[in-house]
């Protein structure tokens, strides 16, 4: 799959907005692991990516393709970018902030069910005492 010209003009854009040269990038093709097979591990599809001045270091593995990773991966540095210098919310972290915010949810859920067995469980153990 390979990616088309309005993408790439539009994230080359992106990173001239952010400052991002090309030059200040380190850029390194890695042999990638997990599934995948004897393709995954005989090709250097995983990027590498190190942007110098800010430090921030990205790796992605998504897809087998080596050029859709690379997109990828400098799509994902402009977005550490952005969090970083303009304290923008990413689509990811509200995502996670959403299933964080459900989570807290079921766990007040599962605690008045555990406080409301418990009690019932203390009232039956009450039963067992002898009379006094």
């Amino acid at each position: 799959m390979s990616i088309g010209k309005e993408k790439q003009d539009t994230l080359v854009e992106r990173m001239k907005k952010l400052g991002i040269r090309e030059g200040d990038l380190i850029e390194k093709f890695i042999l990638g692991s997990g599934k995948g097979g004897q393709k995954i591990n005989k090709t250097s599809s995983c990027v590498y990516l190190k942007h110098i001045p800010s430090g921030i270091e990205i790796k992605c593995q998504r897809d087998r393709s080596r050029e859709l990773n690379r997109y990828l991966a400098k799509k994902e540095l402009c977005e550490k970018l952005e969090e970083k210098f303009f304290s923008i919310e990413s689509a990811k972290q509200k995502r996670l902030e959403k299933i964080r915010r459900q989570k807290r949810r079921r766990k007040r859920k599962t605690q008045e069910k555990l406080f409301a067995f418990k009690k019932k469980r203390g009232e039956i153990k009450k039963l067992r005492k002898p009379p006094n």
